[in-house]
């Protein structure tokens, strides 16, 4: 009996024994994640003022970091390490470094590290320019984990949300989901603070791209009240850079100036090469518009280096574009031309069509404004033909998705039919002994189904109705231009086809006296309408002169806008003596009144190149109606290059067809000098500046 309880007693101190050591190695574990995780924290602050240094510790920190390490300090590493990698512009590390930190949360089964990696990879497809699907990707995040609780997870994911929409240009969804994020940064277990000034700083900077810049400066107001952390090198060069461009959108450009300087202070000192990419640019944008082209050009080359050291070619194609308006801006025309060519083939490379179309359009008004009339009329023919491809993709995709659609909803009808046809077949099969049953049961099922099946033809023929009044608006749509209302060149290309399909003796016989008329205008400065008082003010111009043109014409006449800026006239059956008043009267109706957008009166005027179809007698075989409409089109240039505002019409040709047409064809002003046409010109009316109301 002794010896059993001497042996109990001593397995009963082996129990103990054993139980301290693992609470000891507990207590340890539990002791290095807290230092792990405090150091962490130390780093994340020193980012705040030095993000370079701050990198180089953190990577030290992983390289050291024990491989059996907390999953919480790993976690947390990761995170850190991606915000510091995309601060230091290293974007190709933060991509390699989210499919490891997805890897690690699969590991170990947590969803919302899972979603967290996800949302990295949103950011990433953002950052190629892919906004669409980096949205596709968050509305699967946000469907699979967006019950979770966890308040950075949350504020991550509508932060995502609301860049996503914004850069989609959705801004009242992108604006919801910031301010969410910016309550959720209240909920933040740690450096609430700075949460909240991140937030505010995003806030602001949609509001700047919201044209608000009163909300935008206000915002930045709050953050810098909320706490001496805001004048931390990282987050006062974000709040300056946005505080720039909102001094910018409020015409004051001097101001703009100095907070630019300040940021790219901060970005350089802190090390955050990012940050001194953004900056150079828009001090770059800021000497443009003060016409500065030498320190604008020395500012986009600096933005060009920084942007290409950082593998950043989407900034360093902007940064082209603005070194080739800064040369221009110098009368280095076709070196300008370069750099404007070599960002145009970034955005060709990436298939981003509306870049390349918007630049071609200041590149066609750099040539015009250097005189160089047939490269811009060469560019503005490139132009409009992306334009012309931009809209026929848009329209197919939008008529493919829509089919898609519909026959989705066809197959899942489909479906439901075929369930409950086995369905029946299945109650066959195990109820054969009560056949008098069944049969009763599958007649009342019968007329079920046949009830059913009527109801879903009704259904689809519903549907069917819906896609043919979806597909009647496509149609109109697709002669017709969509902020204007005014038919578009496809339906006039459309009409001159009909027209041709007329015998020639046909039209011959009804254009001899009343000959076919068109007239090609063009808005005068447009551009500086869009530069000083914004897209808006330039789409009510547009609106307003396209309305004032089709009060101006005969019920017969046909108005269309051509593209960009150009509208055309097709006056059918016009009489010659009339034409002279028709385009008096058009010009007159453009220039005699401002165009009213708010509280401003906005003058506006247009330059016009006319002609008759077919021309002074010459066969529309030898001249169609686009080597006139080319004819045209010269008129309205040298319309441009004698001062705008005015006409210039060929009346008649002086000497035969054959002679004239192969000079006319290519230069109207050697075919002027040579007396070979007769010209006529009108002469808009005078303009006052642009007042307010």
């Amino acid at each position: 009996m002794l010896r059993v309880a001497t042996f109990s007693l001593i397995a009963r101190a082996c129990v103990l024994f054993a139980m301290c050591l693992l609470l000891n190695t507990a207590s340890a574990d539990v002791a290095d994640e807290k230092n792990d995780l405090s150091r962490i924290d130390q780093i994340q602050t020193l980012s705040d003022s030095n993000n370079a240094e701050a990198l180089k510790q953190l990577l030290i920190f992983k390289e050291h970091l024990s491989a059996d390490a907390a999953y919480t300090v790993r976690s947390e590493l990761f995170k850190l390490l991606f915000s510091l990698h995309y601060d230091a512009g290293d974007k190709k590390s933060v991509k390699s470094g989210v499919d490891e930190f997805l890897e690690l949360a699969e590991s170990q089964h947590n969803q919302d590290d899972i979603a967290n990696a996800n949302i990295f990879k949103s950011f990433a497809l953002m950052d190629e320019g892919k906004p669409e699907l980096s949205l596709v990707q968050l509305k699967q995040v946000q469907a699979l984990y967006g019950a979770s609780r966890d308040p950075e997870l949350q504020m991550r994911l509508h932060r995502a949300f609301a860049s996503a929409y914004r850069n989609t240009a959705q801004f009242e969804l992108a604006l919801s989901h910031s301010l969410e994020a910016l309550r959720w940064s209240d909920l933040q277990p740690r450096r609430k603070t700075e949460a909240r000034l991140n937030r505010l700083d995003a806030l602001a900077s949609l509001y700047v791209s919201m044209k608000d810049p009163v909300k935008a400066m206000a915002t930045v107001q709050e953050a810098l009240a909320l706490s001496p952390l805001a004048k931390k090198p990282k987050t006062f060069s974000s709040l300056l850079i946005t505080q720039g461009v909102a001094y910018t959108l409020m015409k004051n450009n001097d101001e703009a100036l100095l907070v630019y300087q300040k940021a790219l202070k901060f970005g350089i000192d802190a090390g955050m090469p990012a940050t001194e990419a953004n900056a150079l640019a828009n001090l770059a944008d800021i000497y443009l518009i003060k016409q500065d082209y030498k320190n604008a050009e020395l500012y986009a080359r600096q933005a060009l280096d920084k942007s290409l050291a950082i593998a950043d070619p989407a900034n360093a194609a902007i940064a082209q574009v603005n070194v080739g308006f800064a040369l221009a801006g110098q009368g280095k025309i076709k070196p300008g031309a370069e750099y404007f060519n070599a960002g145009i083939k970034y955005f060709e490379d990436s298939d981003s069509k509306a870049d390349v179309e918007a630049v071609l359009g200041e590149l066609a008004t750099m040539y015009e404004n250097a005189g160089m009339y047939k490269e811009a009329l060469a560019t503005l023919r490139r132009q409009q033909k992306l334009s012309n491809e931009l809209f026929t993709t848009n329209r197919s995709k939008a008529v493919a998705g829509m089919q898609e659609q519909f026959n989705a909803e066809q197959r899942q009808k489909q479906i439901e039919l075929l369930g409950k046809e086995n369905a029946l077949k299945d109650a066959d099969i195990k109820n054969q002994h009560l056949q008098q049953i069944v049969t009763i049961l599958g007649a009342v099922l019968t007329v079920m189904v046949g009830i059913f099946v009527f109801l879903m033809y009704r259904r689809v023929k519903k549907v069917n109705e819906q896609l043919q009044q979806v597909n009647t608006q496509l149609e109109f749509h697709a002669v017709r231009d969509q902020l204007t209302g005014l038919h578009n060149r496809r339906s006039f290309v459309e009409l001159m086809k009909s027209r041709a399909a007329l015998g020639n003796a046909e039209r011959r016989a009804e254009s001899v006296d009343n000959p076919d008329c068109l007239i090609l205008l063009d808005i005068d400065l447009f551009k500086h309408i869009n530069d000083t008082w914004g897209h808006a003010a330039g789409d009510s111009v547009l609106t307003d002169i396209a309305a004032r043109l089709k009060k101006s014409v005969r019920d017969s006449d046909m108005v269309l806008r051509w593209g960009g800026e150009e509208f055309l006239i097709y006056s059918p059956k016009s009489n010659p003596a009339q034409i002279t008043r028709l385009v008096d009267r058009v010009l007159r109706a453009i220039g005699d009144t401002p165009v009213k957008v708010g509280d401003l009166q906005i003058p506006v005027t247009v330059t016009a190149g006319f002609i008759s179809l077919p021309f002074s007698g010459v066969p529309e075989t030898a001249c169609d109606w686009e080597k006139t409409l080319q004819i045209a089109d010269m008129a309205l240039y040298l319309g441009k290059a004698h001062g705008r505002n005015r006409a210039y019409g060929l009346a008649r040709l002086l000497v035969p067809y054959e002679v004239a047409m192969p000079i006319l064809e290519r230069d109207l002003s050697a075919a002027i000098s040579a007396k070979m046409v007769d010209m006529i010109e009108v002469l808009g009316p005078v303009q006052e500046k642009a007042t307010h109301a």
